[in-house]
């Protein structure tokens, strides 16, 4: 079973990942930031830098689903090669941040990459306002995100949004995190694996 966790920065993805595994005795797949060559470089200058970090990213996430159906056990994913190329890159190119040629590069080889992949199990947006947004991230104090841009963070919004509604390739749950703090509250946890439970027809029972 492969479950992905999707969210814009600061949802709470990586707070999930890690109870679920726990809870449910998955493996957790994480997203490599702390060792992200180029992510404080992006912050700093989103144009110069957009392209290379995706690629970086395209690559990483398509090594980890291939890893993911070689060892072929349960696991959950903090976010998911898709995210990458229907929502990060059309918004760095929506906003004049990635070329045009850089984009139609990137989404080619997207395109190719996805042919050979097979989409999770079930996918897990959690869906947040942006000011549930920006008090996560202030909260968890990274350095390199101290330069994200609010307009960035709108753009992604409104494409995960989009994003999510239009979600053909497998299963989809979406889960408004605005009011839940399934860290340090047990029955918002209890209430996610429900509806997990629920998606999957009773695989936790």
């Amino acid at each position: 079973m492969h479950i992905g966790i999707s969210g814009n920065i600061g949802s709470g993805k990586t707070t999930l990942t890690r109870l679920l595994a726990k809870s449910c005795g998955w493996t957790p797949r994480y997203e490599s930031v702390d060792d992200n060559p180029y992510l404080a470089d992006f912050y700093n200058d989103m144009s110069r830098w957009s392209f290379n970090l995706q690629i970086y990213f395209l690559n990483k996430r398509f090594q980890e689903v291939v890893n993911i159906r070689k060892a072929k056990e349960d696991v959950v994913q903090d976010r998911t090669i898709y995210e990458d190329s229907c929502i990060f890159a059309p918004n760095l190119h929506r906003m004049g941040l990635m070329s045009t040629r850089d984009y139609e590069n990137y989404k080619s080889l997207f395109s190719l990459m996805v042919s050979l992949v097979q989409a999770p199990d079930l996918m897990i947006y959690l869906q947040s306002s942006i000011e549930h947004l920006v008090s996560n991230i202030q909260k968890r104090g990274r350095e390199y995100e101290e330069g994200i841009r609010l307009d960035y963070l709108k753009g992604l919004n409104e494409l995960y949004d989009e994003w999510a509604t239009n979600y053909k390739d497998g299963k989809i749950l979406t889960i408004n995190v605005d009011k839940l703090d399934f860290e340090n509250n047990p029955q918002d946890l209890s209430f996610v694996i429900d509806a997990i439970n629920g998606e999957l027809g009773g695989l936790f029972k």
